[in-house]
């Protein structure tokens, strides 16, 4: 769960960074790299984004709240 949660969270902070570029300079990375929206590319990146961002929502309700981006042995060793 914390290897889906980390790749989820990278995925949405560079879905987060194409969206601040659309707002802010009208530049759309995606379109930039894999052509106009209905491009197979465009559509894949678009749904990984929506994914992530839908984990991101389910993972803390599967784990009472906790969103765990290590996994709690190493976390526990870095307390220490």
């Amino acid at each position: 769960m914390v290897i889906a949660n980390l790749i989820s969270y990278i995925i949405l902070l560079i879905g987060g960074l194409n969206w601040g570029l659309i707002g802010i300079f009208n530049f759309n990375l995606v379109t930039a790299i894999f052509g106009d929206y209905p491009s197979v590319g465009s559509i894949i990146i678009y749904c990984l984004v929506a994914l992530s961002a839908i984990w991101l929502i389910i993972s803390p309700i599967l784990t009472n709240g906790k969103l765990f981006l290590v996994s709690t042995n190493e976390y526990d060793q870095n307390r220490e």
